[in-house]
């Protein structure tokens, strides 16, 4: 490989603060906005033009498990007051995402987080081995951002990566990866009258055959699953149907692979609704994420881990930063459509609450850094299942505690006492 020496520079700081969070995600989101309600100057990157990640852009249709999370449950309040009609006041789950971007605006500015958006961070500022900020490039430039504590809600945990904290890719035997999936919209949909499977386990028997089948024998190779969901706008219909095995979404070439793989997919699954689903009929492409939906990269070791014992057991933790997490072990299946080959989803029934402890926020090696959403300490398995958006603001909401109060107190992240965070959560 060819290499090319670039020009040592100065670059200018554009800002200083107590907390930078890096991805605007629910993580991100959830960490910018506790650490700067609880007195810390803090500044939110975002590589895209909104705020919300998988809840906004990505196009989720709802969200899915749950987390014993106060922010979390002010986002529905507050998600439900802003929508007219019969979920007015309604703690409902489903998603208005042009709604959802503006409430996150909202949220930050009501707490004054300073937001940077069109920006991405290309490298990160030690110190003696601790995080010390970032380097981002946008429309000015390339730039240092200096912080006393970066919380990194990137997803991927490319900030966490690029500071050199050990991880490993996918799962601990082969390092494969759950497919990847752009989400999309459809209209025109006779709701009433519309077969909505909302899982793979869903069968649905019509006049030409059973869905699950049709598509499985009927869409191109990986796709083959029917995931339908209700919107909440009228005639509307979230499609979850897309799907790219075999792709690192760390990788830029098989991101860019995965985006035409699935835009080819779509097409013909929206022909297919139109021939085979009831109430699709007269449907039609309105809207797709303008990002790939990537469900597992990397999975970083931490002064803790949280494992899929641990959630089967409904394990409590004295050292929580998150209570009462609960999903089932989402795995799609990696080589193909529908469901991992191990059964663990479909065979999940454990119904209580799991603890997180605040080990599973915190690098093994890296000081200065604090990481949140899906790119928290744990193996394969639990990743599949706390990697669900309620989690994952209860874990940013965590990560954002931990930072304000290292940044304030002067402590690294891995001396901040649980307790404190649990005051501040609760709170």
């Amino acid at each position: 490989m060819k290499t090319y020496t670039e020009k040592a520079r100065e670059i200018p700081v554009a800002a200083e603060v107590d907390v930078l969070v890096a991805g605007g995600g629910p993580a991100g989101f959830a960490a910018a906005y506790t650490a700067a309600k609880n007195g810390a100057s803090v500044l939110l990157l975002e590589q895209g033009g909104d705020v919300g990640g998988m809840s906004t852009i990505g196009l989720m249709s709802h969200w899915v498990g749950r987390a014993d999370s106060k922010l979390y449950h002010e986002i529905l309040r507050r998600s439900a007051d802003r929508n007219p009609g019969a979920y007015q006041g309604v703690q409902t789950r489903l998603i208005n995402t042009e709604e959802l971007k503006t409430l996150y605006l909202e949220m930050l500015e009501e707490v004054h987080a300073r937001l940077m958006l069109y920006t991405f961070v290309s490298d990160v500022i030690t110190d003696n081995g601790a995080v010390t900020g970032l380097i981002v490039e946008n429309k000015a430039g390339r730039q240092a951002i200096l912080a006393k504590t970066v919380v990194d809600a990137t997803g991927d945990g490319d900030v966490a990566a690029r500071a050199g904290a050990e991880f490993q890719l996918g799962r601990e035997n082969d390092k494969k990866m759950q497919p990847m999936t752009l989400m999309f919209k459809v209209g025109g949909v006779d709701v009433e009258n519309a077969a909505l499977p909302g899982s793979f386990e869903s069968l649905v028997e019509t006049e030409k055959g059973e869905l699950q089948a049709l598509a499985k024998q009927l869409l191109p190779h990986p796709a083959g699953h029917v995931l339908l969901y209700e919107n909440i706008l009228p005639g509307i219909v979230t499609v979850n149907m897309t799907n790219v095995t075999g792709a690192d979404g760390t990788d830029s070439g098989d991101l860019t692979k995965a985006t035409v793989v699935c835009r080819k997919q779509m097409e013909k699954i929206v022909a297919f609704l139109r021939e085979f689903v009831p109430g699709f009929e007269n449907c039609f492409l309105i809207t797709s994420a303008s990002f790939m939906g990537v469900r597992e990269t990397r999975h970083f070791e931490g002064m803790a881990r949280l494992t899929e014992q641990d959630i089967l057991e409904a394990r409590q933790f004295p050292d929580w930063v998150v209570k009462d997490a609960h999903f089932n072990f989402d795995v799609h299946n990696i080589s193909g459509s529908g469901l991992d080959e191990t059964g663990a989803q479909k065979h999940f029934s454990q119904q209580k609450g799991y603890d997180i402890p605040i080990g599973c926020l915190i690098p093994k090696r890296i000081d200065g850094l604090v990481l949140s959403g899906r790119n928290i300490s744990g193996t394969h398995m639990a990743h599949s299942n706390f990697r669900v958006m309620p989690i994952c603001v209860g874990t940013g909401a965590a990560a954002g505690a931990i930072a304000a109060i290292a940044a304030k107190s002067g402590q690294k992240p891995r001396d901040v006492q649980a307790a404190d965070v649990q005051a501040v959560l609760l709170g």
